[in-house]
């Protein structure tokens, strides 16, 4: 099970919407996609996406990360699979896009080899989950129309992008939230948008009006473990780190303040499916359910962190895997099947991945 060649492959899938937050503005959906063949035959998939907005990295940082990481370990054995991922991670600091695709690879050729779907290699046993669907942000009338739209497909859950002015963003939801004609659960991502003082506002205003809303996810600046704890002590409505927990070591910091109530693990933004696993078990040491989400990577990232969704089942309670169904169509065959709010885990073995469509 040596590793004898490695290629990476940039795809553009159109979206069939522009994905807009408070951060950043994506029209096509691109991936950098990293094929891994073993001298006995095993092709392994790996993918990532540049979102240098949230990780610091682009699409040639990307590329030469990879060829920084994948020269360290051609020739390798993955039978020795801890040392191989070892090397991984040491070969470069940071990069944690770069190291998840070749995590997701290495996971999926390991997988295959002991002839089982990945979410078994895991310890999982889940294969069926749902997903809720992100409302991008825009003018009131349009994220109306949007949440409309993603109920009648059958979304119970939606996430709501808002972060750029709190008080127009208190209007969107109170106009969402009247336009959704059955129940909905409501989370609200404000992408580090507002300060702690326009949050508390914020959310006081939701309560006044009797809005439920399930949770708000990284309303500060990254860095604001302590304007997170000021919002948590001054309202009733959860709060969920994203951009606030990269590392495992993130997720011990701001776990051991108590700053958060839930946790957002995203491969690409952790590096790869080990930090991934490594944070939801932090996150049941200290009791704290998790999201596990996405950065618009394409259908063998998310798949993979369904998998993890699977493994770590107990823990991880909400899925936001949507990215794959905002494209027009998907650059891979095979894997995880992405229906609507319906996931399903393929039985195939490591990702179940039949290869590459043409681009």
């Amino acid at each position: 099970m040596d590793i004898k060649d490695i290629a990476v492959k940039v795809t553009k899938v159109p979206l069939k919407k522009p994905f807009k937050t408070a951060l950043r503005s994506v029209y096509e959906l691109e991936s950098i996609i990293l094929i891994i063949k073993t001298k006995s035959g095993l092709v392994g998939y790996g993918e990532t996406a540049p979102t240098f907005a949230v990780t610091g990295e682009s699409k040639e940082s990307i590329i030469k990360a990879l060829d920084t990481i994948c020269e360290n370990i051609k020739g390798e054995s993955l039978y020795d699979f801890n040392r191989v991922m070892g090397v991984v991670h040491s070969s470069i600091e940071k990069n944690f896009s770069a190291k998840s695709a070749v995590e997701i690879a290495l996971y999926d050729i390991f997988a295959q080899n002991l002839k089982t779907p990945l979410y078994r290699l895991l310890g999982g046993s889940r294969r069926d989950f749902k997903t809720g669907i992100t409302i991008s942000l825009n003018d009131i009338d349009t994220m109306i129309q949007d949440s409309i739209e993603a109920q009648n497909r059958g979304f119970e859950s939606l996430k709501i992008k808002l972060g750029d002015d709190y008080r127009e963003d208190i209007q969107r939801v109170i106009e969402i939230k009247k336009a959704l004609h059955v129940e909905t659960s409501l989370k609200l991502d404000a992408n580090q948008g507002w300060s702690k003082e326009e949050c508390v506002e914020f959310l006081n205003s939701m309560e006044k009006h009797q809005i439920p809303i399930e949770l708000i996810e990284q309303p500060v600046k990254k860095g604001d473990i302590e304007g997170l704890k000021y919002i948590k002590a001054r309202s009733s409505i959860p709060i969920l780190a994203d951009e606030s927990v990269f590392s495992p070591m993130d997720a011990v910091k701001i776990l051991e303040k108590g700053a958060v109530d839930f946790v957002n693990i995203k491969l690409d933004k952790c590096g790869g499916i080990s930090n991934a696993l490594l944070i939801a078990d932090i996150c049941k040491l200290y009791g704290t359910k998790c999201m596990i989400g996405c950065m618009l990577e394409g259908a063998i990232s998310v798949g993979a962190a369904a998998h993890v969704a699977s493994a770590r089942s107990d823990t991880i309670t909400m899925l936001d895997l949507d990215a794959p169904i905002l494209c027009k169509t998907s650059s891979v065959s095979g894997g995880v099947k992405f229906s609507g709010a319906n996931i399903e885990l393929s039985d195939g073995y490591g990702l179940g991945i039949g290869g590459l469509k043409p681009t």
